[in-house]
């Protein structure tokens, strides 16, 4: 009997543990930032301005270009990195720049991404993120 209530109490244990584990974790960052296209999904529920709608498209312009460039510069890094690590023998030193090199525009395009979403919530006006966030927390149809 005893044997049973620890076996329960251990199980009991580790599936509380395993469900915390599956919970997602709160995003403090993107629960307070909104993708580009949530904004112009809904662009007619927010009510953006011309000059909103026309300073988002030459936003996402601007970056969709800077993100052509980087994926480009990224594949031909990682060709290159891929080639250094099909030898024999590898040159750890060699491997590791090229690492940097590739982390470098992994950042970059990073970087890139998110201040476009900053810049676009910069400007939202209050009551337009207050309708994202309202439009966001709603469960979606699918």
């Amino acid at each position: 009997m005893k044997l049973k209530a620890i076996a329960l109490c251990t199980f009991l244990i580790f599936s509380g543990t395993f469900l915390r584990a599956q919970q997602q974790p709160a995003d403090p960052i993107g629960e307070n930032l909104f993708p580009p296209e949530l904004v112009m999904q809904h662009q007619q529920a927010l009510g953006l301005s011309e000059d909103q709608k026309k300073l988002f498209k030459e936003e996402t312009r601007k970056a969709q270009t800077r993100f052509t460039e980087l994926q480009w510069q990224l594949q031909d890094e990682m060709e290159t990195m891929a080639s250094l690590v099909k030898e024999d023998r590898v040159d750890e030193q060699h491997v590791l720049t090229q690492l940097d090199k590739v982390l470098n525009l992994e950042r970059e395009i990073k970087r890139t991404h998110f201040a476009l979403i900053v810049r676009m919530k910069n400007k939202l006006t209050p009551g337009q993120q207050a309708r994202l966030q309202e439009i966001r927390s709603k469960p979606q149809p699918k």
